[in-house]
């Protein structure tokens, strides 16, 4: 089967889609915005040939690129794992008549108001929400449901420009930090615990999936210094209590959204009114999440995703063996590292536990707590016991301070 990659060189998670393609036996052809000098021996060889293009968002760019390969030889997928890549790709698809995700289910799973309009009408339980073009929508949105509300860009990734606001004062700031109302959603604020469930799905079924928890939940940990954030993909999983709704959930959202052969990452709440949709994106989770997920399961998470785009269909099973999580550690103030204090305590302690650990050496440019998990230092560990874990990492996030100056 010939593959063609999108992106196969940043960020750096990306070579082990490319590693696995071709392990699974798939020719694999990367196009990408960065110069082939760039890269290692190891990309080299898992790549049959590599095109650069100016942007893999430029649908007119890459549309000729992907023609010119197809006058070489006959390709089969066109594959893309970034949020920001998946429109494009989907676009690119079509116009060359290559199977995969189709624009529509890229859309939906990129416009949010739109998403949630069809989940709604397919019984998916969600947050009230709408696509607002001015202020008087906005408005009249929340005089409607009520605050607190949530503002997002209408095709953002995660808690990427998100905000909460509580009054119409804060929703009139709010609304000019987005250029007045041009393409915003606005939700309902949904009040609970929140989490993830990720998948690998081959022709609309689920084939290998996790759930993981967030603490806590993502808009506050991208806003607060002082804490030490966590998400923990648990191994109790297949506990038909705990997780069984969840589960039913995932498959009818994949069936309404029309997802075939795809990684998919989902967000939810739980919480008063019960389990909610949050949204989904048509790709793998970041933040190293598919890692955490090999090292707790016994497999190898990207080359189980290649078999599903190669040969239809994964024989990877997860061993739910242990619970794994990451904990990041935010330096004490923006600026450089200066060091570090708990560290050999720790690992005296808990080592036997660390998958990994990223403790940037002293002179390292901080990033801003908006920046994500693994921004700046952070732990990543499993255990079988998923509870015992989160104490773990608790503890490194008391314990194991990074200093900046």
């Amino acid at each position: 089967m010939n593959v063609i990659f999108v992106e196969p060189f940043f960020p750096s998670s990306q070579r082990q889609f490319a590693r696995a393609l071709a392990e699974a036996g798939a020719t694999v052809i990367g196009i990408g915005e960065y110069g082939a000098e760039s890269f290692d021996d190891d990309l080299k060889g898992w790549l049959h040939h590599y095109e650069r293009v100016s942007s893999v968002t430029d649908t007119d760019a890459m549309t000729r690129a992907v023609r010119w390969v197809q006058d070489k030889l006959w390709v089969d997928r066109l594959e893309a794992t970034i949020e920001a890549h998946t429109m494009a790709a989907a676009q690119v698809r079509e116009a060359c008549t290559i199977p995969g995700t189709s624009v529509r289910t890229a859309w939906l799973c990129r416009d949010k108001p739109s998403m949630k309009e069809v989940l709604r009408e397919a019984g998916v339980p969600t947050a009230a929400s709408a696509g607002v073009s001015t202020s008087a929508e906005a408005f009249e949105f929340a005089e409607r449901v009520g605050f607190p509300l949530i503002l997002k860009p209408r095709s953002g990734a995660g808690a990427s420009g998100t905000v909460r606001v509580d009054s119409g004062d804060e929703l009139a700031r709010a609304l000019e930090g987005f250029g007045g109302a041009d393409s915003v959603a606005v939700e309902e604020f949904v009040e609970g615990h929140e989490g993830f469930y990720d998948t690998i799905t081959v022709d609309g079924h689920v084939a290998v999936d996790f759930v993981s928890h967030y603490f806590p939940n993502v808009l506050e940990a991208m806003r607060t210094r002082w804490i030490s954030p966590q998400f923990v993909s648990t191994n109790r999983v297949d506990s038909v209590a705990d997780y069984g709704e969840l589960r039913e959930m995932g498959a009818r959202v994949i069936a309404a959204l029309g997802i075939g052969t795809s990684a998919t990452h989902m967000e939810w709440f739980f919480g008063p009114k019960g389990l909610r949709f949050s949204e989904i994106g048509c790709r793998p989770p970041g933040v190293g999440a598919w890692d955490l997920y090999s090292a707790g399961n016994d497999l190898d998470l990207y080359r189980a995703w290649a078999d599903a785009i190669v040969h239809g269909g994964t024989s990877a099973v997860a061993s739910r063996r242990y619970a794994s999580g990451i904990v990041a550690l935010r330096p004490s103030q923006d600026g450089v590292i200066s060091g570090y204090e708990g560290v050999d305590e720790l690992q005296g302690r808990l080592g036997e536990w660390v998958i990994d650990a990223h403790l940037p050496p002293p002179g390292t440019p901080t990033q801003g707590v908006e920046a994500g998990y693994m921004a700046n230092a952070y732990v990543r560990m499993r255990h079988p016991d998923y509870d015992a874990l989160r104490g773990m990492l608790d503890e490194v996030g008391r314990t194991l301070h990074v200093y900046a100056s």
